[in-house]
């Protein structure tokens, strides 16, 4: 039988590299966006539905069709974005209820769908930030955001919280992810301290199929990198 992932935020630079690795391996790939992402077998495209709960009935919905009663090995959320601002900037607000529609409310759908779709001893991830284990005055919303989806994870990992028998939670907190549009607007950086995003794929893939690899359950997974080796950390 095929084994089955969905991957939330899909066409994002991260989510699009998961796609392609998970299909080279053979995995059949669901992928949740606002656009469509042409590698993936299966796409549930958001438009402009604005109302969590709805948002929420439509994902569902349409995975429960998909599916057809079969069961995922993992729900990887890898949607998010950046917007900064403290409380005075003039988009403070704005960008704040941004950050929340894209880190708090897919992480919550997401979990939402492991309680659903996801297999015994499967995985869930979430996308966190190494910012967020500390204080973001010049991003405040952003790493509220964050520091939720971080408490989102924690939580699930606990007992009676909904999720499957032996199911892993894990919220990844990279420092830099090396993107293209990272690369675009930070030319001059030096990007040997940047993830590469086919890391992070390789080590989801790892925690999928050897369950004895991973850390321990709720863990925030701090990936630093310098001269171009990371290193995890757990918190």
């Amino acid at each position: 039988m095929t084994k089955q992932i969905i991957i939330y935020g899909g066409r994002g630079a991260l989510g699009d590299c998961l796609v392609r690795y998970f299909k080279s391996k053979d995995f059949k790939v669901t992928s949740i966006d606002l656009k469509q992402n042409e590698e993936a077998d299966v796409n549930i495209t958001l438009g402009e539905v604005e109302n969590l709960e709805k948002q929420a009935e439509l994902i569902t919905e349409k995975i429960q069709s998909s599916l057809n009663g079969e069961s995922v090995e993992a729900i990887l959320n890898v949607a998010g974005g950046w917007a900064g601002g403290n409380a005075g900037d003039k988009d403070f607000i704005k960008n704040s209820d941004l950050m929340f529609k894209q880190s708090v409310h897919s992480s919550l759908i997401a979990a939402s769908l492991a309680n659903k779709f996801l297999k015994e001893n499967g995985l869930l991830t979430l996308a966190g930030a190494a910012a967020a284990l500390d204080s973001t005055p010049g991003m405040i919303g952003y790493g509220a955001a964050k520091a939720a989806t971080i408490h989102i994870g924690k939580s699930l990992a606990a007992a009676d919280s909904g999720m499957p028998k032996n199911s892993s939670v894990f919220t990844i907190a990279p420092i830099m992810l090396d993107t293209p549009m990272n690369r675009k607007w930070m030319p001059k950086a030096d990007t040997s301290t940047w993830t590469p995003l086919e890391y992070i794929a390789e080590l989801f893939y790892k925690w999928i199929n050897d369950p004895t690899s991973r850390p321990d359950n709720g863990s925030v997974v701090k990936l630093t990198t310098k001269n171009s080796n990371t290193e995890l950390s757990y918190h």
